[in-house]
């Protein structure tokens, strides 16, 4: 079965901004896409998680994001990085949700369609509800990156990230997950 890192979007991959939804705003954090090509070539799958909840909002619709996502998928191809899919969950945080986070059902949805070892794979993100997907899925480690909202969740929240691995960024990330023994 082969392994897999699943990433969220915003804070993660590319620099937050407020309800994203124009290509054009996207902005690759430096070191991305080579920490991500460093994972492809130690053999993982990469899947994109992401919670859109300014769809749900009517604030931007899913053909918006599907442009954003299209955008950042072209940019990364230039480094030689393919994400194999990106999951979305279009709703608003009171909105019922199959796939929004700390929901593991996307993990679930790439593990039996990709045939992945969710037990040898890794979740990295930002945000507790992140890592919260990672451990609800039965990640092997669950990796939070202080970009984003990270340094401030690692500030107020330490008690709960005793079952993560905290690093700077996605290259820390990359290093890490590349250096485990699975």
């Amino acid at each position: 079965m082969k392994r897999a890192v699943f990433l969220d979007r915003d804070g993660t991959v590319i620099e937050e901004r407020h309800y994203l939804h124009r290509p054009e705003e996207v902005a690759i954090f430096p070191g991305a896409p080579q920490a991500l090509r460093r994972l492809m070539e130690g053999g993982y799958e990469l899947f994109l998680v992401t919670n859109q909840s300014g769809v749900g909002r009517g604030y931007f619709t899913m053909a918006d994001v599907e442009k954003v996502h299209a955008h950042l998928d072209r940019e990364l191809a230039r480094a030689g990085v393919r994400i194999t899919r990106t999951y979305t969950a279009p709703e608003a945080p009171d909105q019922p949700s199959r796939g929004r986070k700390p929901s593991p059902q996307f993990l679930f949805d790439a593990r039996d369609e990709f045939g992945l070892d969710l037990a040898r794979s890794y979740m990295v993100g930002d945000k507790l509800i992140d890592l919260e997907c990672g451990w609800n899925a039965g990640v092997q480690k669950s990796i939070l990156v202080r970009t984003g909202y990270g340094a401030e969740l690692e500030r107020t929240a330490l008690p709960k990230l005793q079952q993560a691995i905290v690093v700077d960024d996605l290259a820390a990330a990359a290093e890490f997950i590349c250096s485990e023994k699975s």
